[in-house]
């Protein structure tokens, strides 16, 4: 299986003095006091920042927080911590694209980091809109990709922008990731197991039918387990719910089963009567 080309064959000469737009996945869990509960996904991304601060790149982070467009979710939140891991003070941008933005890339010194405000904030974004990809891209020389966490969609900061930089290539994240996967997948240790978690059905169909190709157990959780649930005929309340995909869903249970994958949902699950920490629950 081919993968990306990695930042590892990138050197000094490609890198320095060049901006370089790196796509993170820096959606940390925050509490309701705006703190970060769990630091793991910017820790996971240093080792990517600190390369390309070592060859004399220009840093220009991208990256979108939370799942709302709101205040509450801007990047501003992350700078402290993010300064912290990397050793040097991250400048902030209020925006992600414009004129503004590009003074401030300009500003940079070799192995200066800026971070670009949540790309989120644009529905151009989600739409993988070619203009608004265009307008991040004219803001660097060289593109990465180390988001692994939002790679499987195909969003305007990290589907897009590859159209129109050149080199584009995987971070360390990244490609530690797929390295994983394709040993794992290629050459699986018998009974092969996996595990896939996330809301929707729709964003994992891909996944899901390529692992029910080569796994002997498939452990399904997260909200897309809801739809699942819904299609064997179970009451779901107000849950999480796909109602257009009840029919995927039981075409793939149907596809595990006549392939003998043991497809396993959650048997444990806590109803209440509110999403809060007072609701009543059993």
């Amino acid at each position: 299986m081919a993968t990306k080309r990695s930042l590892g064959t990138l050197m000094e000469a490609d890198l320095k003095g060049k901006s370089v737009l790196v796509s993170v996945d820096l959606s940390v869990p925050l509490d309701d006091n705006s703190n970060i509960t769990d630091d793991t996904r910017i820790r996971a991304a240093i080792p990517t920042i600190k390369y390309l601060m070592g060859n004399g790149s220009r840093v220009v982070l991208c990256s979108h927080l939370g799942r709302r467009v709101t205040p509450r979710f801007s990047l501003k939140l992350l700078v402290p911590r993010l300064s912290e891991l990397i050793g040097v003070e991250v400048v902030m941008a209020n925006d992600s694209i414009g004129e503004e933005v590009q003074k401030l890339v300009a500003a940079l010194p070799e192995g200066g980091v800026l971070l670009l405000e949540n790309v989120r904030f644009y529905k151009e974004e989600e739409k993988n809109d070619p203009e608004f990809a265009k307008k991040l891209a004219a803001l660097a020389d060289v593109y990465v990709n180390d988001a692994f966490g939002t790679a499987h969609r195909a969003h305007a900061s990290t589907e897009g922008v590859a159209k129109y930089l050149k080199p584009s290539v995987a971070g360390f994240l990244m490609q530690k990731e797929l390295d994983y996967l394709v040993g794992a997948v290629a050459n699986p240790k018998r009974p092969f197991a996996a595990i896939v978690g996330g809301s929707k059905v729709s964003t994992k169909i891909g996944v899901i039918e390529s692992l029910l190709c080569t796994v002997d157990i498939l452990l399904l959780g997260g909200g897309m387990i809801y739809t699942f649930y819904k299609a064997q005929g179970h009451a779901v309340g107000s849950s999480l719910l796909e109602e257009d995909k009840l029919d995927l869903a039981r075409s793939l249970m149907e596809k595990a089963k006549a392939r003998g994958v043991s497809l396993l949902l959650p048997t444990d699950v806590v109803i209440a009567d509110k999403f809060a920490p007072d609701a009543n629950s059993k």
